[in-house]
C-alpha cells in the first residue's frame, strides 16, 4: 500500500514509519525541513516537502496515496508558520497566548484533516488519525465507545475526532487512535518528560493532591504497530486505543522520580503547582485510566514493549 504519513520524522511518526517500511508498505513522509528530508530517506521512505498549514502539499500528497496516517500536530509554538505566530503573539493579552497556540493548533489540524480528506475521496482510502486519550471524559475508564468530550483537560481536541469521523459518510475509511499522556521510549515519556524536568530543576518530585489520579501509557513501537494494523483492518468510523498501561497512579510516578534522582517527593495543591507547572498542571491532575480491550479484540493488536514504569526505572538508573 503507498502510505502518506504527516509528522514523519516526528516521535510518533517515525516509529510509525518504520513499522509500515518493515511490513512492505511505501511510505512518503511529510518534512519542513532539508535535514528532515534526509533522515527519511536513509530510513527507506520518500520526503514530501511542506507543513500541515501547506493544504497544497497536503492534497498532493494524500492524493498519491492509498492511505494516510496523520501524526502531525503543532507541539511547539516554533512548529507554527511566521503568520501564524504573529496572530498568537499580537492577538490579544501576552497571558492569552497560551491558549491562543492552542486555538491555533487545533484550526490548522481541522483544517489538515478535511483537505486530506477529501484528497482521499473514492476507491475506499483510508485515513487514520491521532487523537488524545486526555480528550475524554475523566474519573472513569474509558473505552472505545467512549466520544471525546470538550469539557475534559484535553477536551480542546475534541473536534479533531469529529472531523476525522465527519469523512466516513464522504466514502473515506476514516478512524482513530487515541494515544495516552505517556508514548515513551529510552528518549522520551510524553508528560512524565516534563515530571523528570521539573525535577531536576526544581529538587524535588510533584504530585498534586493524593496523587492517586492515573495515567495511560504505551511505548511508541507498539503504538505504532497499531496505526499500522488501523490502516491495515481499521473499520470505517472506529475509535482505537493505543494503551498498554491502563492507568498508573501519578504518586507512583513521582515516587520513581524522586527515588532515582534523589530528591524529595512532595504533594501540592494545584494551586500550587501551577508556579512551576503552569498550563501542565490541569493534566498532573487529571485523572485518565484508559482500557485497551476493544481495540486488542479488533485488531489483535498486544504491545509487547517494556512498560511505562520499568522502562523509567532503567533510564533513570543511568542519568
Amino acid at each position: 500500500m503507498r502510505v502518506f504519513v504527516t509528522g514523519a520524522t516526528g516521535f510518533v511518526g517515525s516509529a510509525v514509519v518504520k513499522e509500515l517500511l518493515e511490513a512492505g508498505h511505501q511510505v512518503s513522509g511529510l518534512v519542513r525541513s532539508e535535514a528532515a528530508a534526509k533522515s527519511l530517506i536513509a530510513a527507506g521512505a520518500r520526503a514530501h516537502r511542506g507543513t500541515i498549514e501547506d493544504l497544497e502539499s497536503l492534497r498532493s500528497g494524500a492524493a498519491a496515496a492509498d492511505g494516510v496516517i496523520h501524526t502531525a500536530f503543532f507541539h511547539a509554538f516554533s512548529q507554527a508558520s511566521l503568520g501564524t505566530r504573529l496572530r498568537v503573539m499580537l492577538g490579544g493579552s501576552p497571558s492569552g497566548i497560551v491558549s491562543r497556540f492552542m486555538s491555533a493548533a487545533v484550526r490548522a489540524d481541522k483544517r489538515a484533516i478535511e483537505t486530506l480528506g477529501a484528497a482521499l475521496m473514492g476507491r475506499d482510502r483510508r485515513l487514520v488519525a491521532v487523537s488524545p486519550t486526555m480528550a475524554l471524559s475523566l474519573g472513569r475508564t474509558a473505552t472505545e465507545e467512549d466520544v471525546a468530550d470538550p469539557a475534559s483537560v484535553g477536551g480542546i481536541r475534541a473536534g479533531t475526532e469529529t472531523a476525522v469521523l465527519a469523512l466516513v459518510s464522504r466514502g473515506v475509511r476514516a478512524s482513530v487512535v487515541r494515544l495516552p499522556p505517556s508514548v515513551h521510549d529510552q528518549s522520551k515519556q510524553g508528560l512524565v518528560t516534563q515530571m523528570i524536568g521539573l525535577a531536576r530543576k526544581k529538587q524535588v518530585a510533584v504530585y498534586v493532591g493524593e496523587g492517586k489520579n492515573r495515567w495511560a501509557a504505551v511505548h511508541r513501537f507498539d503504538a505504532a504497530r497499531l496505526f499500522r494494523l488501523a490502516l491495515e483492518n481499521g473499520e470505517a468510523g472506529a475509535r482505537y486505543h493505543a494503551v498498554d498501561d491502563e492507568g498508573i497512579a501519578v504518586r507512583n510516578i513521582a515516587d520513581a522520580i524522586g527515588r532515582s534522582l534523589d530528591v524529595p517527593v512532595v504533594s501540592k495543591s494545584a494551586k500550587e503547582a501551577a508556579k512551576d507547572y503552569s498550563f501542565y498542571t490541569p493534566f498532573l491532575s487529571a485523572d485518565n485510566p484508559v482500557s485497551s480491550q476493544l481495540t486488542r479484540k479488533a485488531l489483535g493488536w498486544q504491545p509487547t514493549e517494556v512498560h511505562l514504569m520499568s522502562e523509567l526505572d532503567q533510564l533513570l538508573a543511568h542519568q
